[in-house]
């Protein structure tokens, strides 16, 4: 299987959870979030910015991969993130995506099947490293994948995860989320955690795990625009 980038034509079956520069993450209570130890100066906090998306490709969706995938071209043309977090990944798209991206870090979550991964724009993110953290009771092979980065002299800690689908599944989700809130809570005191991705939470998921008080959703933090508010809006994707 081969993909091609052969057309402007957008895919209506995913939306990007950040626009205009500014980072923004997954719904239900699972976004990006910064770590409860960062300290900075006010001035440093106002200069610093960075641009993120998030995006589920669908990779096992084989029939609507070229579209998907122009789609994902489109966006990422337009915004310039300077960090994408991606799920649902399958080997021939991150070939697609290594060539076509050139100026990106590629990083991912897995060998085979389908997994997760990172672009890192190399202009404006400097990798340090990365780790597969394993969810020990998946039945999907999910796990967390992590990246330490430095932005205009920033630590970062990058995170992005599918969580276990279907609705049946809360349990599992709900201890995987408790794998991202033990990330956040020990990140040491100079580093901002961000996490976003596919997490398939229900509202009364999160509440049962709970969260520490200082994460924050950045869509909330950012003014709550409309027009980015929903990484699976249902009244344009019916699948």
């Amino acid at each position: 299987m081969e993909l091609a980038d052969d057309s402007p034509a957008a895919s209506p079956a995913a939306s990007p959870a950040a626009s205009h520069g500014d980072s923004h993450g997954a719904s239900h209570g699972a976004s990006p979030a910064n770590s409860p130890a960062v300290t900075q100066e006010p001035s440093e906090k106002e200069d610093f910015k960075l641009s993120l998306i998030t995006w589920n490709v669908d990779g096992l969706d084989v029939e609507n991969l070229p579209e998907r995938a122009r789609g994902l071209v489109k966006y990422l043309n337009l915004y310039q993130p300077d960090v994408v977090f991606l799920q649902e990944l399958i080997d021939p798209y991150v070939h697609f995506l290594k060539k076509r991206f050139v100026s990106y870090l590629m990083i991912e979550g897995a060998e085979e099947g389908y997994f997760t991964g990172m672009l890192l724009k190399k202009s404006r993110v400097t990798f340090v490293e990365s780790e597969i953290v394993p969810y020990r009771t998946t039945k999907m092979r999910r796990n967390l994948l992590v990246a330490q980065v430095i932005v205009d002299g920033q630590k970062l800690c990058l995170m992005t995860s599918h969580f276990e689908s279907c609705k049946a599944n809360a349990k599992e989700r709900m201890n995987q989320l408790h794998v991202v809130k033990w990330r956040f809570k020990h990140a040491p005191d100079d580093v901002t955690v961000v996490f976003g991705g596919d997490t398939n939470l229900r509202d009364g998921e999160v509440t049962k795990v709970g969260l520490p008080a200082t994460v924050c959703d950045v869509w909330e933090q950012l003014g709550k625009q409309e027009h980015c508010r929903y990484t699976w809006d249902t009244s344009a994707n019916n699948n």
